[in-house]
């Protein structure tokens, strides 16, 4: 049998998502319908949530692969100055589902049923998003915790998509991976809805790109072993450059500190992994007094990276050189 989660528990399974996704969270109140405060450096929005488990609820009236929400509100309305998401969450394959809540306004809500079919919850568990078209122009979405700000960014042009079958089409293929959003099939979505097709896309892209590199160096960080959920998947070649791709090759694992320090030209590696300090950058530090710590920074530091064990997914020497190149290694 399925988790089913208290209220407390679901808000926690909604903070994580938001953490690991690069953005902080701040209550603003502790009862249910919860209102939050999402931010980071560049965006910030206010969000109420109303949460449920989903399950199947049983019964012989019910198809086997309908699953729902069970709704206990008295009336679902929309707050002024929030963004309101009602939600589901299905323990089993550690999913959301977001429900459309302009096309509930103002109905009793206590008792209602909110349906998404089990192939959408499958479907987002697999590549990250999937879109249910419930047959009336109402869009359920089926999402992984990775993708929660992605949604919560787009939700308004989201639950639109169901009231043009082309535009919902495209967004289903480029959500199961079919199609890469070009120029030709991005014009053919109506203007509104463009955005949202591109960035669901890119984040599909850089998702795989995290999930790989991430377990191919089991979640640990190449320069330190920290894991402690406290890393990231980095780029090589930075992302911005002509010949970055999203191999798993151009990819290594590092802590939020050494990504920074990465980044920044304090440390790198070469060609044969050796972990490399840039003293000439450190004597700049000690002259204006900011380099304290870096005696046990520097200890922390593996003497070469700590590489997976697949040598396909090991740091490609090419792009090693190119990347260090480009950070003014020489």
């Amino acid at each position: 049998m399925p988790t089913i989660f208290k209220k407390k528990d679901l808000l926690y399974l909604v903070s994580q998502a938001v953490n690991e996704s690069g953005c902080s969270i701040l209550y603003l109140n502790n009862q249910h319908p919860f209102k939050v405060k999402i931010s980071n450096n560049t965006e910030s929005y206010l969000v109420k949530i109303i949460i449920y488990n989903v399950t199947h609820g049983g019964g012989r009236m019910r198809a086997a692969n309908e699953y729902r929400i069970q709704m206990k509100e008295e009336r679902l309305e929309q707050e002024t100055g929030y963004k309101t998401l009602i939600l589901g969450y299905y323990e089993p394959l550690q999913v959301f589902v977001g429900f459309d809540l302009s096309k509930h306004i103002g109905t009793p809500g206590y008792s209602a049923s909110f349906q998404i079919k089990i192939e959408n919850l499958e479907r987002a568990a697999i590549s990250g998003f999937s879109p249910y078209d419930k047959g009336n122009g109402e869009l359920a979405i089926a999402f992984r915790p990775d993708f929660f700000i992605e949604y919560v960014r787009n939700l308004e042009s989201l639950h639109t998509f169901g009231e043009s079958q082309r535009d919902f089409e495209i967004l289903e293929e480029v959500t199961k991976n079919e199609v890469v959003p070009n120029e030709e099939i991005i014009q053919q979505v109506s203007v509104p809805r463009r955005i949202t097709v591109q960035t669901i896309s890119k984040k599909q892209r850089d998702n795989s790109f995290r999930a790989r590199v991430l377990r191919a160096y089991n979640y640990r960080c190449a320069f330190s072993g920290i894991q402690l959920k406290l890393v990231e998947a980095a780029h090589i070649i930075p992302v911005g450059y002509e010949t970055s791709t999203d191999e798993t090759s151009n990819g290594i694992v590092l802590s939020y500190i050494h990504h920074k320090a990465y980044d920044h030209g304090l440390i790198t590696f070469n060609e044969k992994y050796k972990i490399i300090y840039n003293e000439k950058e450190i004597r700049k530090l000690e002259e204006i007094r900011l380099h304290g710590g870096w005696e046990k920074f520097k200890r922390g530091l593996r003497p070469i990276i700590d590489v997976p064990p697949a040598a396909t997914d090991r740091p490609n020497v090419a792009y090693i050189q190119t990347a260090n190149k480009l950070r003014g290694w020489g």
